[in-house]
């Protein structure tokens, strides 16, 4: 009996479309670009994070291993960290991807597992640095035009909150020049950085690390935004975005309590939902229709 040829197809995973962006993104500037970093150090990082999430898939008697999530860190880590110490790239990218297990709350993991690590080493003192990764107008734009493409093609349910911290990080910035009388070309400088991009794309807007609601994803956006602002105007320190989301990320607990929302699902639920607390990484069925109560303990990238 043939199938249903009507029946819609699944929507696709838009950690898919996220893998193909960052890949091409590292290919183009470890090919063209030259980017500090060499391709052994990122083949480190990437095997690292996917052993790590294959070791932890195991710990937790997942029923299937996904490399997806871990892909995506792995690659962001390679397009950001930078270290002259091999063992704290292996560090950078154990940390990053064991965070998803280990800090959660209520079977949500608390922090964005790249911005988690990051922030960890630097909060450790390790010599380590973030890449603002000036790649140059053609790749910026480029990179931003997949972006943008991203939120379309996949129709994203976290796009709202990205706008959000783009348009308050702009305001700040260009509301910062206006008092402090400087050239338009300040602020515009500091917007068209890739680490920005990261940012915005694929760290602030982590699906399963945002708020649930979108009045909540607003309001997270706003709050990051103004204490990166302190951060870099006030205090005068160097990667006041990343800072700011790993303090507001653990705030996030009690935004979803004052906001309610139902919680993102990369795919859509399996029949029979895991017990509370056990986290569930593999691939739901696309055979049944979305519900608005949220599987529990699910993780992302």
């Amino acid at each position: 009996m043939r199938a249903d040829s009507s029946r819609p197809r699944p929507p696709l995973d838009p950690r898919m479309y996220q893998i193909s962006v960052l890949s091409g993104l590292l290919i183009y500037g470890l090919g063209w670009l030259h980017f500090d970093i060499t391709l052994g150090r990122a083949a480190l990082l990437l095997s690292t994070a996917l052993l790590t999430q294959y070791v932890c898939t195991k710990l937790w008697r997942l029923p299937k291993f996904d490399p997806k999530s871990a892909l995506i860190s792995g690659l962001s880590l390679c397009l950001l960290l930078r270290t002259n110490f091999a063992a704290l790239a292996v560090l950078a990218a154990v940390v990053t991807i064991a965070s998803k297990f280990l800090v959660r709350w209520k079977g949500k993991h608390i922090f964005n597992p790249t911005n988690f690590g990051l922030v960890f080493l630097m909060f450790l003192g390790a010599p380590i640095w973030v890449s603002p990764g000036q790649w140059g107008n053609v790749a910026f734009f480029g990179f931003l035009m997949a972006c943008l493409g991203g939120l379309v093609v996949n129709r994203a349910a976290r796009s709202d909150v990205t706008y959000a911290f783009l348009v308050s990080f702009a305001a700040l910035q260009f509301g910062r020049a206006v008092w402090a009388m400087q050239r338009w070309e300040v602020p515009i400088h500091r917007m068209e950085s890739g680490a920005l991009l990261l940012f915005a794309f694929f760290m602030i807007s982590d699906p399963k690390t945002t708020p649930n609601s979108r009045a909540g994803r607003i309001l997270f956006a706003a709050v990051v935004t103004a204490f990166a602002g302190f951060i870099q105007f006030g205090l005068y320190r160097t990667n006041g975005i990343l800072w700011s989301l790993a303090l507001w990320s653990m705030a996030v607990p009690l935004i979803d309590r004052l906001l309610p929302g139902p919680r993102y699902e990369w795919t859509r639920p399996r029949q029979k939902p895991q017990t509370q607390g056990v986290i569930d990484e593999a691939d739901t069925s696309p055979r049944h229709r979305p519900l608005d109560q949220p599987a529990l303990g699910s993780t992302s990238a």
